[in-house]
């Protein structure tokens, strides 16, 4: 109903001879993320112009399948900001007092969801009029990394890659060379690819060395990174690899060392606990005294029992009360009760005497 009333009104004869809206300069506008812009829109109004003044300015997407939105409205004296929550808090009339003839509408910390057609209308009957602004939120390039890719050997062909992690489009590449007191021309051998940040050199050489900067940008800003080349002589692959292999063996030499000579103290370790527990079991245990008086018994009367009356000649019989006793092994010194024998006992066994 409202688009009704203003296209009968600008396609009205004579209505809108009145009140009219200063053309701008900027109908395009390019800005950069986070900034801020200012869409113009002053008007001037007749003494014909007399019913009461309505501002409005209205959000027409990119896509063509959503419809326009009323962002902010000035009617009766009051301003109505509420209808957009994507700009809520983020815009306002830039004249605190629009009816003055300044219109214009100021956009803090743009998004780039906020690229769009800003139109701004303006109605004090008999007259209506509206202008439009085509608003474009660029990204400045932003996270530049610098990289090389391919062997930095003498001979070699490497290149040289920059890319910008954030930006919008056209992003545009450049490489210098620094040195301690400006810049280089860049190596004969080098292709420099504009578009896709790409900086390749052929047969390369030690001239090649240096620091090295990339420059992105686009329409709204510029982003940098930079890269230290250094080309080096080509390595001795047979080298490296011989000395891999002579270090190897020398390792699984060593490891066997180590493993025979553990081993070896786990097998002398185990032999002298074999051998101490050996003696341990072998020992016997200790006589006593009272055996062996018997075992001495025992063999006399073993050695006369074998004996024949025949070769009983000459034998006198040891009293009873003088055979050994438990202090028999004792010497004299040792057991004062014990007294020297005062008979020497003598026989003849056979051919043998025993005395």
């Amino acid at each position: 109903m409202r688009d009704g009333f203003y296209s009968w009104f600008c396609c009205s004869p004579g209505v809108t001879d009145s009140l009219k809206i200063t053309p701008t300069d900027q109908p395009m506008i390019e800005k950069a993320q986070g900034e801020k812009v200012t869409l113009p829109c002053m008007f001037t109004l007749s003494q014909e112009d007399e019913g009461p003044l309505d501002i409005e300015w209205v959000l027409i997407p990119i896509d063509n399948q959503k419809n326009e939105q009323t962002i902010i409205m000035y009617t009766v004296d009051r301003v109505y900001s509420n209808y957009y929550e994507g700009m809520h808090g983020r815009m306002q009339f830039s004249n605190p007092d629009p009816k003055s003839g300044d219109a214009s509408l100021e956009i803090l910390n743009l998004k780039s969801t906020d690229t769009g057609t800003y139109q701004c209308k303006v109605k004090k009957a008999p007259g209506v009029q509206s202008q439009k602004i085509q608003l474009t939120v660029l990204v400045k390039p932003a996270r530049t990394k610098c990289y090389v890719e391919g062997s930095q050997e003498i001979g070699s062909d490497l290149t040289l890659k920059c890319a910008a992690q954030e930006g919008s489009p056209l992003l545009s590449y450049s490489w210098r060379k620094l040195t301690g007191t400006g810049t280089e021309q860049l190596p004969a051998t080098s292709l420099l690819n504009k578009n896709t940040g790409e900086l390749s050199v052929k047969n390369a050489s030690q001239d090649n060395s240096g620091t090295y900067s990339c420059i992105v940008s686009n329409r709204v800003g510029t982003d940098e990174c930079f890269l230290v080349l250094n080309v080096t002589p080509p390595v001795n692959v047979g080298g490296i690899i011989a000395g891999a292999i002579i270090g190897t063996l020398l390792g699984l030499c060593l490891l066997a060392f180590l493993i025979s000579y553990a081993c070896k103290k786990h097998r002398e370790k185990k032999y002298e606990k074999e051998v101490h527990h050996d003696i341990r079991e072998d020992v016997p245990p200790p006589k006593s005294r009272t055996s062996t008086a018997r075992s001495y018994v025992g063999s006399n009367r073993s050695s006369l029992g074998s004996m024949s009356p025949s070769n009983m000649d000459g034998y006198t019989k040891t009293p009873y009360s003088q055979v050994p006793s438990e202090d028999f092994e004792r010497t004299p010194e040792q057991n004062p009760n014990f007294a020297s024998p005062k008979h020497t006992i003598s026989y003849k066994i056979r051919d043998i005497t025993v005395v």
